[in-house]
């Protein structure tokens, strides 16, 4: 098999990982008000989180014979948190889109499927959290992921 497709999804997944630490531990660091102790906490799993599926990509990398990247995308930032929310839903969102093309990319290579399997698994874990958080929310609306619920007729 011909890794070098792989290592180059990979590597762009690595990227993605190390812009959620750093984007995570932002959003931690700068969130404020009455709900500070409860998303801070959350955003700060989040970047470690990211951090080790940076280290187990970064180790896959290696193993399949590649040099793993040490640079990020641009983080999303903002006090908002509906707004840090909505980032954090396209966020996870890309991450499963990414993981779910180094699948498609990894077929016949059983093991590396079933490793991108798990990781990809949590993503979308992450994709189904910040849905929730977002429910009835205008960030949610903007995205799409919910219908106004004051639009529906009840009986």
């Amino acid at each position: 098999m011909d890794y070098a497709p792989v290592i180059e999804i990979l590597n762009e997944i690595l990227k993605h990982e190390w812009t959620g630490v750093a984007q995570y531990s932002q959003n931690s660091f700068i969130h404020e008000g009455p709900w500070r102790e409860v998303y801070a906490d959350k955003f700060l799993g989040d970047a470690k989180e990211s951090f080790k599926h940076a280290q187990l990509i970064g180790d896959k990398i290696v193993a399949l014979g590649g040099v793993p990247v040490a640079t990020r995308n641009e983080i999303r930032q903002s006090k908002d948190l509906k707004e840090v929310l909505q980032y954090s839903l396209e966020f996870e969102s890309k991450a499963v889109e990414m993981y779910t093309k180094a699948l498609e990319l990894a077929d016949g290579d059983r093991a590396l499927v079933v490793f991108l399997e798990d990781i990809l698994l949590q993503e979308q874990e992450g994709v189904d959290e910040y849905s929730k958080l977002l429910r009835n929310t205008d960030a949610a609306q903007n995205v799409g992921i919910i219908e106004d619920d004051s639009k529906k007729k009840i009986g």
